[in-house]
């Protein structure tokens, strides 16, 4: 059973994110400042990368990381909203992508693994 941030997350990366943070890391980046940044713009797949790199505990790590999950649902829950004023009609796979971010936040926060599935949800 993985038990660190790097087992339990690293899987989830693409990586062209990795190459991105390692690109920034050698030209003196601030790592820490890096995820925080990616992680209040909702982007999870960044600020994941940034994370892997950086030494700090995995508490750390979960917090920011279910951070941006949670800012990227927030951001999508805003943006179905406004669609939703603009063209008169619900867009219920947006609300779908933002419960399984809340979803991926909170299993980040009890330190499991991201599982993905939803088999139902009443968006109405």
């Amino acid at each position: 059973m993985p038990t660190t941030f790097a087992e339990l997350y690293s899987g989830l990366l693409k990586d062209v994110f990795v190459e991105h943070a390692r690109h920034d890391l050698e030209h003196g980046a601030d790592i820490f400042m890096c995820a925080d940044t990616y992680a209040e713009q909702g982007k999870p797949d960044f600020t994941l990368a940034y994370l892997l790199l950086l030494q700090a505990d995995d508490t750390v790590k979960r917090d920011i990381l279910a951070r941006a999950y949670e800012q990227r649902a927030n951001i999508s829950d805003e943006k179905a909203e406004e669609l939703d004023r603009q063209f008169h009609r619900p867009f219920p796979l947006i609300k779908l992508e933002a419960h399984k971010d809340r979803l991926a936040a909170q299993q980040v926060r009890q330190g499991k693994r991201i599982r993905r599935e939803v088999k139902s949800l009443n968006v109405n």
